[in-house]
């Protein structure tokens, strides 16, 4: 009988001792507990693509796009969005959708996506409403003639307007050829 007091009396101060140490240092498990309560989400560093397309090459700049578009007698594709705009991010996820509309991003565009709106009047020609895409030609005109189907924003698309956007950048590339 005195063996079993004393076991008992041994694992209460074992029990004792433990709760001890938890108090005095964290037991690692608390403390990974702790942290999972305590995380403040971190945000990747976002790429220039801003989730319109990572295997398209984006320019930062306007200016800089403007002298791409110049040097390399490719249009230029520029989008204008902003982040938690529900209609950009609708757009956003019907042109990432579109394997066509990618390819010739990739291929035969200057892409610059601005969540700002650029210092050049000619970048708002009916206004700074988004999402907007405007096609500029080489020689730093904008194309008043590739536009979405709207009177009153004309060069706004939705993403049920995938076919036009696609036919608009048909007609940007294939004109630039007649033209130069």
């Amino acid at each position: 009988m005195l063996s079993f007091q004393l076991l008992c009396s041994l694992l209460l101060c074992n029990a004792l001792v433990v709760a001890a140490q938890r108090k005095l240092q964290k037991v690692p498990e608390q403390e990974e507990q702790e942290e999972e309560e305590n995380i403040t989400w971190i945000r990747m560093p976002q790429t220039l693509s801003r989730g319109w397309g990572d295997e398209i090459e984006w320019v930062q700049t306007y200016e800089e796009a403007l002298t791409r578009s110049r040097n390399s007698k490719k249009p230029l594709m520029v989008i204008h969005h902003l982040e938690e705009c529900p209609y950009s991010q609708a757009l956003k996820k019907a042109f990432v959708s579109s394997p066509e509309i990618q390819k010739m991003a990739q291929e035969d565009f200057i892409m610059l996506n601005l969540v700002h709106s650029s210092t050049d009047d000619n970048m708002a020609p009916d206004g700074h409403y988004v999402p907007r895409i405007l096609f500029v030609d080489p020689s730093m005109t904008v194309r008043a003639d590739l536009t979405g189907k709207y009177k009153n924003r004309m060069y706004a698309y939705e993403p049920e307007d995938i076919s036009n956007l696609i036919e608009n950048m048909r007609r940007a590339k294939t004109l630039l050829h007649t033209e130069l």
